[in-house]
């Protein structure tokens, strides 16, 4: 299901390591520039390469169970039913205040307080997910159905993660994603294509998942048990034989990264549904010409040390 989020105009001068600041406004550092800071080291999977990886033996079927013919879909734009539609991600100092968090999930969420601006953009509908990046210490806080409650937030579930390090969830953790992954390495960011490049692995959705999950992913959400069903973290490339050439840039740098670093699957939803922020900066008629894709023009990467209940 589409996401629709307004979002108030871009309030930012820039941020992330070197230099650089952020305009404070209705949404401080709204989808701020990070001026290509890495998430996690070089050595995160999510920052690992795979187009040279080994194809998984049973990659065509489970693309087929997917659905091979399905169009692949850009969940994210700059206008659908009259405003931007995706995730948002709101980036702020250390000097913004931090503020008491509940959760629902209590047993596997990362504790409050965290850095969360009081009209922190929320991503509307059933997911209602909350990315907040504290720009100076590096540290990403992310909430699931996050929702305001007095002088701080109530959510589902809530994580963590230090972007200095390679940081992930004890195994059989869910995060702010269903997989236990974190939600902003894998979105497809502004700044990055409007740069040239995507340097990391993308987030996509599936509507049937495996009772399983494959490193980096900790999570299941689900019951089947098909042995060709994707388990969470499972990871496809586009294949290398696809023309890209043909496609207008901003596509083309989302596709490049589709060969280069791949998708994992993050969440159950719609099928081949790749998500990316909800930024008017995105030229639709751009963003549109990857509808082309189908299912079949992907491959899962080999997976190996797959944890099933």
């Amino acid at each position: 299901m589409k996401r629709v989020v307004v979002l108030a105009p871009l309030l930012l001068a820039g941020c992330g390591g070197g230099g650089g600041s952020v305009a404070l406004g209705p949404h401080p550092g709204l989808n701020g520039d990070l001026q290509g800071r890495q998430i996690f080291l070089g050595t995160s999977p999510w920052n690992t390469t795979v187009d040279t990886a080994e194809v998984d033996p049973d990659s065509d079927a489970i693309i087929a169970l997917i659905g091979a013919d399905d169009a692949f879909h850009p969940d994210f734009g700059a206008d659908w039913n009259g405003g931007p539609f995706g995730i948002p991600y709101v980036v702020v100092d250390s000097g913004q205040a931090m503020v008491p968090v509940t959760f629902g999930y209590d047993d596997e969420s990362d504790p409050g307080p965290y850095p969360v601006p009081p009209n922190a953009p929320v991503e509307p509908g059933s997911d209602r997910h909350v990315l907040v990046v504290e720009r100076d210490d590096w540290v990403l806080y992310e909430m699931f159905d996050a929702r305001r409650s007095g002088s701080g937030w109530t959510a589902g579930s809530g994580a963590v993660w230090d972007m200095k390090t390679n940081h992930y969830r004890p195994a059989g953790w869910t995060s702010a994603d269903a997989a236990g992954l974190p939600i902003l390495p894998g979105l497809v960011r502004y700044d990055e294509v409007s740069a040239g490049a995507i340097e990391h692995a993308l987030r996509f959705t599936v509507s049937v998942t495996r009772r399983a999950y494959v490193f980096p992913a900790s999570h299941w959400a689900s019951n089947n048990t098909d042995p060709l069903r994707p388990p969470m973290g499972m990871r496809v490339r586009l294949k290398a034989s696809f023309d890209v050439s043909g496609f207008p840039p901003q596509a083309q740098v989302i596709l490049v990264a589709l060969k280069k670093y791949g998708m994992m699957v993050a969440d159950n939803g719609s099928d081949w549904y790749l998500s990316g922020t909800a930024d008017a900066r995105w030229d639709d008629a751009q963003i549109n010409t990857l509808k082309q894709l189908r299912g079949s023009d992907f491959e899962v990467i080999k997976m190996e040390g797959v944890v099933s209940g």
